[in-house]
């Protein structure tokens, strides 16, 4: 239902009909913006209740008629109809009891709707715990507020409860006055329920704030001199919020952690660099805390004043062979915000070292979720299936950028892509390696004789997965892809098989820095199977499917290998971004199995396909191939031992290589055996 039209075309007033809409988004009503210290001109801080603590009516009916298919927009019709007289105005005030109310509420809908409405069922979700709880960004800043002193109150357009109780789902201690309608005989916009919550304030107008969603309702404040905000969302309002009290408002920041002595940055040098950069000189203090993201970057949370931004700084020490600089992040965040992209927006780059003792960039911080485990626990099965399918699009989004008209046709070489990206990860993974682990080796020759074909190149995120993207906290809408540390120009189906590692790694995998669900049931947890994600992703970029699944995810696997090797070593030099919580790098070889598997796998595939007309086998070369010891060939642990002629023979022939390793499999020889 499209709400403008129907504000277009109603006959009723306009603050009777906004008194109703409570999740409609207005545009602000060009409130004068100014930031003061701490003690300033305002002493009181008044909220609205629905839409600003605790969600509002509309949004609750919107989702509510939805999943009992009831015609969109019927409780918005319903609310409006009977303008000052309607029974929902009439509710509010306090001037009918619960049942008349919902007898004729229902009436009124079924009428509008041509429908039995259950009003019932509608008003226990929205008056229930489960719905009508505080937003804990708006609690916390409550606790903050009364903590320097000033006061607060809730101002309500509310109604009684079925046992006679006004509906306020709050802790009343939070307030020092509360005004209800329903109680009160008289609701907003009209400007006597504003006076009567001043005057239990004991002050005038101009030392009060109000934060209301409704802009009639902000209109009628302003004109008796009170200052106002209007709410489009918890998090940004409480943002202009601090900006107008002078003082911060959030003790907790998510997604941050204690900061190492290792990786503290001067403060004083930042703050004069981000007071030149931002044209502040707010006298208040630095904020600074370390974020959680990022393995070989140390990334933080950086607040001044009202900004609140993120750094990312290179590590110290020797970087190993492919890691990322800062300067290549910067411009390909940059590159795709401007392509459309969703990112934070970047803010400067700093190459001299001279200022925090590394080069870094600057990013605006950007408050959402960020879903930690790929399961969603917590979630119902249709929003884990809505969050798969935005992480499924944004993808497509990355896919379809157009490198010309983005400025990135040098970001990286083009051509053989694929073959360019496992090269690196060996390179990187012989710089990081500690000890000898027997799939590492059997990856690194398989990897090169069995490199597909890309269809097309474009730009490649890198690490693609649910915990590197941030989400509207309440809807399935992708607000920014973070870490793009190993972002290229390659191949895009790496990005799809590495958003699908979790379906393959079980839910008791130790590590931190990955978690799966291959032992949960995907049908009852409403996630796509890594093939239906697959297909999903082909259905939305138009690309057709590829019959070489199990080579990406072998490759994927073995990127993430060498990754944790990375990190494990990096640990132990004190160059990685935190202290890695696995006591040795044991996890490498686990993830190394896993990778293994996949070759397998492709491998009975390419014997599966070989046509019956292949000639048969002529003559027979011996090697031998260490396994892991829960492989059932296991037999040694000696090192790989190929002749130089064998070797080359194996390299002329792909499926030669592949059928090799398959039949040794298969027989539980080590023996290798080619065309």
């Amino acid at each position: 239902m499209c709400i403008r039209w129907l504000f277009r075309y109603s006959q009723l007033q306009q603050p009777w009909r906004a008194a109703f809409l409570k999740h409609i988004r207005c545009g602000h009503q060009g409130a004068r913006r100014w930031t003061h210290p701490a003690g300033g001109p305002y002493r009181a801080v008044i909220f609205d209740m629905g839409g600003v603590l605790i969600p509002s009516p509309g949004s609750v009916a919107a989702e509510w008629e939805l999943q009992n298919d009831i015609p969109p927009g019927t409780i918005l019709k319903a609310f409006i109809s009977g303008g000052e007289n309607g029974p929902w105005m009439k509710f509010m005030r306090g001037e009918i009891a619960t049942e008349d109310f919902l007898r004729q509420f229902e009436r009124l809908c079924s009428e509008i709707s041509k429908t039995s409405v259950p009003v019932g069922s509608f008003f226990s979700l929205m008056t229930s715990e489960q719905v009508a709880k505080q937003f804990p960004v708006m609690a916390e800043a409550i606790t903050q507020i009364r903590a320097k002193g000033l006061q607060t109150a809730v101002l309500s357009n509310n109604f009684y409860l079925p046992n006679g109780k006004s509906f306020l789902p709050l802790d009343r201690k939070q307030f020092d006055v509360v005004v209800e309608s329903c109680l009160e005989g008289v609701s907003k916009p009209d400007p006597r329920i504003y006076r009567l919550c001043l005057e239990r304030l004991g002050l005038p107008p101009s030392e009060s704030i109000l934060l209301d969603d409704l802009r009639p309702n902000l209109k009628a404040a302003a004109s008796l001199g009170i200052h106002t905000i209007q709410v489009h969302d918890p998090e940004t309002a409480v943002k202009e919020l601090e900006a107008r009290l002078g003082f911060t408002l959030r003790t907790f920041v998510p997604n941050t952690c204690p900061g190492r002595k290792t990786m503290d940055i001067p403060r004083d040098s930042l703050e004069k660099y981000l007071k030149d950069l931002l044209g502040t000189q707010s006298t208040g203090p630095l904020e600074l805390l370390q974020l959680d993201r990022g393995q070989s970057k140390p990334t933080y949370y950086v607040r001044l004043a009202d900004r609140q931004l993120v750094l990312r700084k290179k590590p110290l020490g020797t970087l190993l062979p492919s890691a990322r600089t800062v300067e290549k992040e910067f411009r390909i965040m940059k590159a795709l915000a401007n392509a459309g992209v969703p990112v934070p927006r970047v803010l400067d780059l700093c190459e001299d070292p001279g200022v925090i003792g590394a080069p870094f960039y600057l990013m605006e911080y950007c408050p959402g979720l960020i879903y930690r485990d790929p399961a969603l626990p917590g979630l119902e099965p249709t929003q884990r299936r809505a969050i798969y399918t935005a992480m499924n699009r944004v993808l497509c989004r990355i896919h379809s950028v157009d490198l010309k008209a983005a400025g990135l046709e040098d970001y990286e070489k083009h051509g053989d892509c694929v073959p360019r990206q496992v090269q690196s990860w060996i390179k990187h993974y012989r710089a990081s390696e500690t000890s000898t682990i027997p799939a590492m080796e059997r990856l690194i020759q398989w990897l090169p004789l069995h490199l597909p074909r890309p269809q097309k190149t474009t730009v490649v995120h890198g690490d693609f997965r649910l915990d590197n993207l941030l989400f509207h906290p309440e809807k399935n809408e992708v607000l920014a892809v973070l870490d793009w540390e190993l972002s290229t120009v390659g191949d895009p189906l790496v990005d799809v098989a590495s958003s699908c590692l979790p379906h393959y790694l079980p839910s008791s995998f130790p590590g931190s820095l990955l978690r799966g669900f291959r032992d949960c049931d995907f049908t009852q947890l409403g996630i796509p199977t890594a093939e239906e994600y697959f297909r999903m992703y082909c259905l939305h970029s138009g690309m057709p499917p590829a019959d070489n699944w199990n080579f990406y995810m072998a490759f994927s696997f073995f990127r993430v290998a060498a990754i944790l090797q990375g990190v494990y070593k990096s640990s132990l030099t004190g160059q990685a971004s935190f202290v890695a919580t696995e006591p040795s790098g044991k996890l490498t070889e686990f993830i190394s199995n896993l990778a293994w598997d996949f070759a397998i796998k492709e491998g009975f595939r390419v014997f599966k396909e070989m046509p019956a007309t292949k000639p048969p086998m002529r003559s027979y070369h011996t090697s031998y191939i260490p396994f892991p010891e829960s492989s059932p060939t296991h037999a040694s642990k000696g090192p790989l031992v190929i002749s130089p002629e064998e070797r080359g023979r194996h390299q002329a022939s792909a499926e030669g290589w592949t059928l090799s390793l398959l039949i040794e499999y298969l027989d539980g020889k080590q023996r290798t055996e080619s065309w």
